[in-house]
């Protein structure tokens, strides 16, 4: 009884009475201002433009694991001396997104598979010279720089997780607490360093990542970020 009347009482229909008038003034507005409707013909206009240059380079599945990825690590940060549980949930669930990343540069679309991005360490360091003097070209995946970065962040954030999970362990909880510390609790401590290092070593690419971010889509002029978004790209 109490839904009917949220729905049909005098607070939904003031919401939509309210909406009804922002639609007639919306629609009043460009009906009497031929600019208006000029500037809307041409905003729509560009978008299409827009939209017919861009090309799918992030797939739904890359998109998920980053921002999830993003999403967890923020977690595991914020909750590292209040919340263990919690941290080590969060933990949980970066090691299985890495797992699922590690795969998915193997069998994924183009532009995710560790062939489309992977360099030398000749490549990655002429490409960062080519940066630094505001002439390296723009590629449509990740670039040496990078992919580098790619690849130091999965690898710091295995070892990352791993020693929490060991450190987990050694103090009687989590998947190896049983096999591994069943007798005694060994070697707590020197995981614990050992995951506080690389947790700070992380967050270290991390910043890094988002500077060559910045500097890459100042220096190309597009929005890295709504890309990882929308996977879309400019051709």
């Amino acid at each position: 009884m109490g839904a009917v009347e949220g729905v049909c009482g005098f607070p939904f229909m003031r919401r939509l009475l309210v909406s009804l008038v922002w639609i007639y003034l919306v629609i009043f507005s460009l009906i009497s201002s031929p600019s208006a409707m000029l500037t809307l013909k041409l905003t729509v206009m560009r978008e299409m433009m827009r939209q017919e240059n861009e090309i799918k380079v992030w797939d739904p599945l890359v998109r998920l694991f980053h921002w999830t990825l993003v999403g967890a690590f923020t977690i595991t940060w914020l909750s590292e001396d209040e919340w263990l549980v919690l941290h080590a949930y969060a933990g949980y669930v970066i090691g299985i997104l890495l797992l699922f990343r590690l795969i998915w540069g193997l069998l994924g679309t183009r532009y995710a598979r560790f062939s489309d991005f992977v360099r030398s360490p000749s490549s990655v360091a002429a490409y960062l010279k080519d940066l630094l003097g505001f002439r390296a070209e723009r590629t449509i995946g990740h670039n040496p720089a990078g992919g580098a970065m790619i690849l130091a962040l999965l690898i710091t954030l295995l070892i990352t997780t791993l020693t929490g999970v060991l450190a987990y362990g050694a103090t009687g909880a989590g998947p190896l607490a049983e096999p591994l510390f069943s007798n005694a609790a060994y070697g707590s401590e020197l995981f614990e360093e050992a995951h506080e290092l690389f947790a700070n070593f992380t967050l270290f690419l991390v910043v890094l990542h988002l500077l060559g971010v910045g500097f890459g889509s100042y220096l190309h002029g597009e929005n890295l970020v709504r890309a990882m978004i929308t996977g879309n790209k400019r051709v």
